[in-house]
């Protein structure tokens, strides 16, 4: 991990927090391992205000390439649930990826259990969309 541990913004990890309470009722068997893993690594996460977040930091909103070695790559944004829109690759965060990927970096290789079985993927390009403080506050 390029960063030591999971890299997260102040109002995102309160907005995360709050989902992991209201996803732990609600979700599939793969979603819910998914979670609890999450939830472990969010424990020793370094939580920073918005000022000094890491551009090459997966959050809400980033556009992220990830590659499972040669086998298949794929750029996604990571959005809150109710942003998914899987025709324009756009994730939930509650999803395996989503979850999988949030917090870790720019090349940072993630070794997570997906739907199909135990994956490797590595983290290629972060992009960060400009988010107007509106749409932050909102996450609280």
């Amino acid at each position: 991990m390029k960063h030591g541990s999971l890299i997260l913004e102040k109002k995102e990890y309160v907005y995360i927090k709050s989902m992991l309470n209201v996803s732990e009722h609600s979700e599939g068997h793969q979603v819910q391992k998914s979670l609890m893993k999450f939830a472990e690594e969010l424990k020793t996460a370094i939580i920073l205000d918005e000022e000094d977040m890491l551009d090459d930091v997966v959050r809400l909103n980033s556009t992220v390439t990830v590659a499972s070695g040669d086998v298949w790559e794929k750029t996604i944004q990571i959005v809150k649930p109710t942003e998914k829109d899987l025709k324009n690759n756009k994730v939930s965060i509650l999803t395996p990826i989503g979850i999988a990927l949030f917090g870790y970096a720019l090349n940072d290789v993630v070794h997570w259990e997906f739907p199909g079985g135990n994956k490797e993927v590595k983290i290629l390009k972060v992009t960060q969309e400009v988010v107007g403080s509106e749409n932050l506050n909102s996450l609280i």
